[in-house]
């Protein structure tokens, strides 16, 4: 009996070392908190991430720690990427990266609030410039609050949602 109490302890430790790890260096969950990625995703929303391996490029949708050491992360689509120039064009709503008019078919209305930040603008080396799927009620990169996001403040790319179940799966 003692014997196989210590196995099933050995198995519970090396599980529980086995977690951490897992959501220390591979992957870690996050939760979407407001309603600036709506359509796509919701209030309470729950997420997968993971940086392994990871390079922002457009679409990929990133948690990422706020610059000014605030607690709460933010989760945003990535636009643009470093090198490329972005613009917006507020009267028709129209998102434009190096001259090209992005098509977006994930967001909730066209681009009608405007933001503090000079446009158009190049994103820096080694940053992303990040927007909520509900433009006009979404704090991203158009905001001096967030600003360009350092790909170091990068957490991960959402990867696998999986609350609420109905959504369960990949994400795209």
């Amino acid at each position: 009996m003692k014997r196989e109490v210590m196995e099933w302890m050995e198995t519970l430790v090396w599980a529980t070392v086995a977690v951490v790890l897992l959501f220390t260096f591979v992957a870690r969950t996050a939760v979407v908190s407001g309603d600036s990625m709506n359509p796509t995703y919701h209030d309470g929303d729950r997420m997968i991430i993971s940086a392994l391996g990871f390079k922002p490029s457009y679409g990929d949708v990133v948690v990422f720690a706020e610059a000014d050491g605030s607690e709460e992360n933010l989760i945003k689509r990535v636009i643009a990427t470093e090198g490329q120039t972005i613009d917006i064009d507020y009267d028709s709503g129209k998102v434009t990266v190096d001259g090209t008019v992005l098509d977006e078919p994930y967001i909730a209305e066209p681009t009608n609030e405007k933001g503090a930040d000079k446009l158009p603008a190049t994103v820096p080396a080694g940053h992303v410039f990040v927007m909520g799927d509900n433009r006009n009620h979404s704090r991203d990169s158009r905001f001096t609050s967030v600003g360009m996001v350092d790909t170091r403040l990068i957490l991960g790319r959402a990867w696998w949602q999986f609350f609420p179940f109905d959504k369960l799966g990949f994400i795209g």
